[in-house]
């Protein structure tokens, strides 16, 4: 019966001596990473609105100047869209480059624009219809606004500025195609008749300005 117990004891005692196995623990489920957002489709004007710039050409030298007019006014809010609800006039968007004299795009360029309304009037109290901003790192700038009515004695068109970083001023003014008031305007300048779009509820108007950097 000893020797029973005794065996019985060896047989406990080498068990535990036995080297333990090692088990991996289980393997972590990874946290999962969700993709981020992108907010470039939903940010981009352009691509919003459907609109593809072709590829800049300068071919026509630099954008011609022109008169300031009476009416400009300094201190205009920073803003994409001049358009509120309820205006009168037909939404126009007016879109393009701006680039320097080698026709390379200037990022971050200034532009101000001011222009009358669909019945030929000027804010000249408040800052309806004027506004600035800065071209996107590709250079392009993108206003929503409407389309001028004549003022008297003058044709359709939107007054605009143009700053590089630390550059010259460019003053100048955009024109229609077909408008009857361009062949009766004396400073109407046929280098800077926009490339006008119907889509029907809305025009797109395309035009690049080349300045010097």
């Amino acid at each position: 019966m000893k020797r029973k117990l005794y065996l019985i004891f060896l047989l406990l005692l080498t068990a535990c001596a036995a080297p333990t196995k090692n088990v991996s623990p289980p393997a972590a489920t990874p946290t999962e990473i969700l993709p981020i957002p992108s907010q470039t489709h939903q940010n981009d004007l352009f691509d919003a609105n459907n609109i593809i710039l072709a590829a800049p050409e300068c071919n026509s030298g630099l954008t011609s100047s022109q008169t300031e007019g009476p009416y400009y006014k300094s201190g205009s809010p920073e803003r994409n869209s001049l358009y509120e609800a309820g205006m009168p006039g037909k939404r126009l968007l007016v879109v393009g480059y701006v680039l320097d004299q080698n026709c390379q795009p200037i990022p971050g360029a200034w532009l101000d624009f001011w222009q009358a309304d669909a019945n030929g009037s000027y804010d000249n109290a408040g800052y309806t219809l004027r506004g600035h901003q800065y071209a996107d790192a590709q250079g392009r700038y993108f206003l929503e606004t409407v389309f001028p009515g004549e003022y008297p004695g003058r044709t359709q068109h939107i007054h605009v500025k143009v700053q590089p970083p630390n550059g010259n001023i460019l003053t100048s003014q955009l024109y229609f195609p077909n408008e009857p008031g361009n062949s009766s305007d004396g400073i109407f300048d046929s280098a800077l008749l926009v490339k006008l779009e119907d889509r029907g509820d809305y025009f797109v108007a395309y035009f690049n300005f080349v300045t010097q950097k």
